[in-house]
């Protein structure tokens, strides 16, 4: 599901008393597992990406741990890209515009006909994934999120 978004910040929660936003509560819950739906309701008050000048911060507005995937965390030679721990009350800048800009190949192409992966964050909420844990993937976390951003 894509859910485009215009504004600064958005909010996005299971549960938040007057909350606008994308409310994973929403999302229908078909054929999903007992553990799907035990992750969604530990969710809360969830996550707020805010675009500030320096880039996009994430914020943890949840009880529980969030991990986050971006490649401009991460050193830029570096062949594998870490997945980050934010504890709740924590934030992180998930994004920043400019480390992105940088690992364009603008004479590259297929690479600009490809997905932008330096575009993307990968978010999933209290269950983590790669090399410290069990779940190489974040498509075995229970409830996760795919963020890309446009080029400013």
């Amino acid at each position: 599901r894509l859910y485009s978004v215009q504004e600064p910040s958005l909010d996005i929660f299971y549960d938040l008393p007057q909350g606008t936003g994308f409310c994973l509560g929403q999302l229908a819950s078909d054929n999903k597992s007992q553990l799907v739906q035990m992750v969604r309701a530990k969710i809360g008050y969830g996550i707020q990406l805010s675009r500030e000048p320096d880039g996009v911060w994430l914020y943890n507005r949840s009880c529980y741990p969030i991990f986050i995937k971006s490649a401009t965390l991460d050193n830029p030679d570096s062949r594998t890209l870490l997945v980050h721990k934010v504890f709740p009350g924590f934030s992180i800048k998930a994004f920043d515009f400019e480390k992105a800009g940088s690992l364009q190949r603008p004479n590259d192409h297929e690479f600009s006909q490809q997905p932008r992966t330096g575009f993307t964050v990968q978010i999933s909420f209290v269950k983590g994934w790669g090399q410290c844990y069990t779940r190489q993937f974040i498509s075995s976390c229970p409830c996760w999120l795919e963020v890309i951003f446009n080029n400013r």
